[in-house]
């Protein structure tokens, strides 16, 4: 029996003046980690905008457990979604402990006992201000605040971007570990090709709006084909690969 689909995304299109989101599709199921590739101005911030909801579709939708998400009932299914992006610089001047307070407040499903083995895991403490932080300390709290509330379906936009190997080893693993137990969802978009082969079961590639390829894994692991090259030969046009001799 297959594992049953998270997150469904049929069709969806943004139009901006300068940019097309090209009727982009794709399936997340339980357990699954999905890497989102794509270089700078590929569509990447802009699939995830349009999933949390920031950002209005212009046509096609989005599902979590085939619910669909952002109708009339769209605040029940935000409380089932986490997110951490790149830049955490909110509420500087606050102590982690006020900020945590404030967050708790938007979902009903906050579980403070999960909140606080996270915090431990990470070896943070509440007393602290944003202000104090190193950037990895501040992607390790935003990742204790998202999945607090136990998400079904965790989105992520280059969290590890410009983070130490040792800081981006310990939130993969944690990431690992909770696809796993939690059976949710995870679309992971980054630029750090290592990291999605550490963690990932399958990668989209977007460039300019357009979804270029899905694959597995196992496709780059088994042939040895780079996936940043894999993505500069899809954005040129070149054909299959062989098997490299590296």
């Amino acid at each position: 029996m297959g594992r049953e689909e998270i997150l469904t995304v049929q069709d969806i299109c943004k139009r901006y003046h300068d940019f097309f989101l090209d009727y982009v599709s794709f399936e997340i199921k339980a357990g699954e980690i999905v890497g989102l590739i794509g270089p700078n101005g590929a569509g990447k911030s802009t699939v995830l905008k349009l999933i949390l909801g920031i950002i209005g579709l212009d046509e096609g939708a989005i599902f979590l457990r085939k619910e669909k998400m952002h109708s009339k009932d769209g605040k029940s299914l935000k409380e089932r979604v986490g997110y951490v992006g790149e830049n955490v610089d909110f509420f500087e001047k606050c102590r982690l402990k006020e900020i945590k307070q404030f967050y708790q407040l938007f979902y009903s499903t906050w579980d403070e006992k999960h909140y606080r083995s996270l915090m431990e895991r990470f070896e943070l403490l509440e007393g602290y201000k944003m202000s104090e932080l190193s950037k990895g300390m501040k992607t390790k709290f935003s990742l204790c605040l998202a999945l607090a509330h136990r998400p079904e379906l965790l989105l992520m936009d280059e969290p590890t971007s410009g983070l130490d190997p040792l800081v981006r080893n310990e939130i993969l693993a944690l990431l690992k570990q909770y696809a796993k137990t939690e059976g949710a969802g995870i679309l992971f978009s980054s630029h750090i090709t290592e990291d999605m082969e550490k963690i990932a079961e399958e990668l989209l590639f977007l460039y300019r709006g357009k979804l270029l390829d899905k694959c597995k894994i196992e496709k780059f692991v088994d042939n040895r084909i780079p996936i940043d090259v894999h993505l500069e030969n899809l954005i040129v046009g070149r054909g299959t690969y062989e098997k490299s001799s590296v």
